[in-house]
């Protein structure tokens, strides 16, 4: 009895033994044989004359073509793998455009597109907010206001998104429709709006009480300082005593239209901006011609926090030389400009290659412009009481 006991015992423990040396066994072959698969792809990608980028591309492709269950489109990996690259400078405004991308930039910038003409914007909640429609335009049409909400696009929630994400679903082929889900004031509205052709108009004027001319400018696209010089001329050919600039919610666009149109305003030789490259480099831009507006006109400038870019160079230039004051909030503080490089992708890589300072040296990125007069905007009233404010020292 007390032999037999024993044998049980032993032949327990030697079960143990055996079911952990196969165990053992099995996990080893697994492991050599992950390891050699991928020691192998390694050494075979390492022997040929690769970067480490191209390594890592092609071991993660390995992967994919032998296990991912759905369908590769080389094209796509290839330029999302381009953007990566591109976004791991961590620089905001440095990025590669696919063709597509390029090809819609170079339609905004010419101040032509197919769409529903509406100027938007990003809160701090990522909320896809309407600035402005543009006026004629199918968005005015449909009724789309200043601070409305766009929280969907065709079904689809546009929280989070990038905003040219929004605004490539909202453009498409004339004729065709785009359904709109719209909160305003806590409300949801539902809107469906025809695509169609649409030109901007950059430029807006008006002759206000006590010959008071009103310029607004709202984007810096190509040809814009043409169209505000001859709108310009017209309102000095009425008797206008005084100028209002209204740069307000102008994110920018063409540095050399901002410089063109600050050229107006200033005596031949006058500093308009101060540019400094990656070598420290400084250059400046002068005002090649005398000053087109007499000095006898008193010029007040509108800002906000979202003027940025090419609106604050026109800004540091007339302000830093005693020409405009002026009234809002401080600018957003985009201080740097960017190149835009076609390759031969048919894509593009849009660069921050130099900073820009005011002429009196003052850095704009990060930082803003502040203004002489501080006037906060009140949502809860319908007037605007910056304009007004501009226009009591317009009056002076």
């Amino acid at each position: 009895m007390n032999f037999e006991k024993k044998n049980n015992i032993y032949k327990a423990i030697m079960l143990v033994l055996i079911t952990a040396l196969i165990t053992f066994l099995l996990t080893s072959i697994g492991m050599y044989n992950y390891l050699n698969k991928e020691n192998g792809l390694i050494k075979t990608l390492v022997g040929t004359e690769t970067s480490d980028l191209d390594t890592k591309i092609q071991i993660v492709r390995a992967y994919l073509d032998e296990l991912y269950l759905g369908e590769i489109n080389e094209d796509e990996l290839v330029e999302s793998a381009v953007k990566g690259y591109v976004a791991g400078l961590g620089d905001e405004y440095t990025e590669y455009l696919t063709k597509s991308e390029y090809e819609e930039l170079m339609i905004d910038v010419n101040g032509n597109y197919v769409g529903i003409g509406v100027y938007m914007t990003q809160d701090i909640y990522d909320n896809v907010i309407v600035l402005l429609p543009i006026e004629g335009s199918p968005a005015e049409a449909a009724d789309l206001r200043t601070g409305d909400i766009i929280k969907k696009v065709d079904g689809e929630d546009c929280t989070g998104l990038e905003l040219d994400a929004v605004a490539n679903k909202i453009k498409g082929e004339e004729g065709s429709t785009v359904d709109l889900e719209i909160e305003r004031d806590g409300e949801i509205l539902n809107k469906t709006v025809e695509r169609k052709n649409v030109k901007i108009n950059q430029i807006k004027t008006q002759v206000l009480d006590n010959n008071i001319g009103y310029i607004q400018i709202l984007s810096f696209d190509e040809d814009c300082s043409i169209e505000f010089e001859k709108k310009l001329d017209e309102l000095i050919n009425k008797g206008i005593k005084s100028l209002i600039i209204d740069v307000r919610d102008n994110g920018g666009g063409i540095v050399e239209e901002a410089n063109n149109i600050a050229d107006l305003f200033l005596e031949k030789g006058k500093t308009i901006m101060i540019e400094i490259d990656k070598e420290g480099n400084e250059e400046q831009t002068k005002a090649e011609k005398d000053a087109k507006v007499s000095s006898d006109i008193n010029v007040v400038v509108l800002a906000n926090e979202y003027t940025a870019s090419a609106s604050e160079i026109l800004i540091g230039a007339l302000k830093d030389n005693g020409v405009a004051k002026v009234v809002g909030t401080k600018t957003y503080g985009k201080g740097v400009m960017q190149e835009i490089v076609p390759v031969s992708t048919g894509g593009a890589l849009k660069i921050t290659i130099e900073e820009f300072h005011t002429p009196n040296g003052n850095a704009i990125n990060k930082k803003g412009i502040e203004p002489d007069i501080v006037v906060e905007e009140n949502e809860k009233t319908a007037q605007d009481e910056q304009l007004q404010r501009a226009i009591q020292e317009c009056n002076k």
